[in-house]
């Protein structure tokens, strides 16, 4: 897809961690928070970006994480606590304010699809002052942020909404993975969870920066 054609497109649905928000770092830092509790090794961004995926279980088995020794939901609760601790010092995407504003401004409709839980995405659209930008907010149930594809498809249902009119815009594999479970177009930025290499791998089209959207 060309950049060019994007205002071909009657909706955006956008991912929220990562893709807006810069958060990446306070993840690693979360993480690295519970690992060495546990004597485990502690991440670079570098590597992080390398591992990370969804369902998140995986990614923390990935780091060493042992389910026989105790359950997933221990250390997954210990690292929300933390992660909330912080969320609210990280700052937006650089242009993301500009990209809201121009979708606004060209009639183009904007919905958030996360995998933040339902009641902390929305403090932190507020915090951020950004909720007022989006038609529609559908976040998880829960913290341990499983696929958020049965959520979007739920979205699309209430709206009416065409896939083949919509954009998803996000940060990892799963992104695009929800994208094609929807059946709407997808564009990556390399600036979140996951490495240029590990997006450029689905075969969507990768953008450095949220700048490059507005044309």
């Amino acid at each position: 897809m060309k950049l060019s054609s994007v205002k071909q497109y009657k909706g955006i649905i956008w991912d929220w961690n990562g893709t807006l928000l810069n958060d990446t770092q306070i993840a690693v830092e979360s993480m690295n928070k519970i690992l060495l509790k546990r004597g485990l090794p502690v991440l670079t961004v570098e590597l992080y970006q390398s591992v990370f995926t969804f369902p998140v279980r995986n990614y923390y088995q990935s780091v060493g994480f042992d389910f026989d020794k105790e359950p997933f939901e221990i250390p997954a609760s210990e690292f929300i606590e933390y992660y909330n601790q912080k969320v609210w010092e990280c700052s937006l995407q650089e242009n993301s304010i500009q990209v809201l504003n121009h979708f606004r401004d060209g009639g183009i409709r904007q919905f958030m699809l996360s995998a933040m839980q339902q009641e902390t995405l929305d403090q932190c659209l507020e915090f951020y002052r950004i909720n007022h930008y989006f038609e529609q907010v559908s976040g998880l149930d829960d913290h341990y942020a499983n696929s958020k594809l049965e959520t979007g498809r739920q979205m699309l249902k209430r709206l009416h909404l065409d896939p083949e009119e919509l954009l998803l815009i996000g940060d990892t594999e799963h992104d695009f993975e929800v994208a094609s479970g929807l059946g709407c177009s997808c564009i990556l930025i390399s600036k979140g969870h996951q490495s240029h290499e590990r997006l450029k791998s689905t075969g969507a089209l990768v953008l450095d920066d949220l700048s490059q959207l507005l044309n």
